[in-house]
Formats: structure tokens, sequence, C-alpha cells
């Protein structure tokens, strides 16, 4: 079974995440910031992050530069889910090595979608969630 770490300061949303990601057929690990994310990825690379931009400790873009340059950190599939929709935020965070983006508020759709066009689900699966 593949793993999906949500790293979001905020539990609803992680809850959220966690129900929409386990209908998928992911195995969920949670984090409040990016540095409980780093040392969740230490003990277990993920196959894939569903990353918020903005919270306390460690923020999102600064977690995806460390996460990339960890030995594997290049293998998961990392989407950003914030509600930073500037286009220099989207550009930094694909440039600094995040594979998609996806804007606040969100549902399974969107979700799937995303999970799809990185190959993290096949393209089918939207019929089975």
């Amino acid at each position: 079974m593949k793993t999906c770490l949500v790293v979001d300061d905020s539990g609803v949303v992680r809850k959220i995440a966690r129900r929409i990601l386990e209908g998928m057929e992911f195995t969920v690990v949670e984090a409040e910031d990016g540095a409980v994310a780093l040392e969740a990825c230490k003990q277990a690379m993920p196959d894939a992050v569903l990353l918020d931009w903005n919270m306390p400790v460690m923020d999102g873009f600064e977690f995806l530069v460390q996460l990339r340059r960890m030995a594997g950190g290049d293998v998961p599939k990392v989407v950003f889910c914030t509600t930073e929709n500037g286009i220099d935020h989207i550009s930094r965070a694909l440039h600094a090595g995040a594979n998609e983006y996806i804007m606040k508020p969100f549902d399974k759709d969107i979700v799937i979608a995303k999970f799809q066009e990185v190959g993290l689900l096949a393209l089918d699966a939207s019929a089975e969630a």
C-alpha cells in the first residue's frame, strides 16, 4: 500500500485529507509542520506528500527544499495544497521540486485528478474511488 504524508498545521484539513486518501487506498501519516514532516521522512520516506505552504516552525517551501536534499528525497511526489495562489508561489514551488499544486479548499475529485497526473493513481481510479 502506498503512503502519503499529510503536512498541514490545521487538524481539520489533515482529517479531511486522511479520509480522502484512505478512500484512495493510501496509508496516511500526519505532520503539523515541516520539521515534524522531515522527521517522519527520516523514519520512512513516503510515496506522496500533500503539503501546506503556511505553517509555524517550518513552512512547506522550506520542508520541500530540505526533503529534496535528503537521500531518497527525490522519490516522493509532492503536491502543494494551499491558499497561496500567486503565480510566484506556484513557480517557486515547482522550481523547488513540487510535482503539482492544489488550491484550498479541495475535494476528493481534485486530489484524485492531481494524484493521477503525477502517476500515483491509475487513470481509472476515479471510477473506483
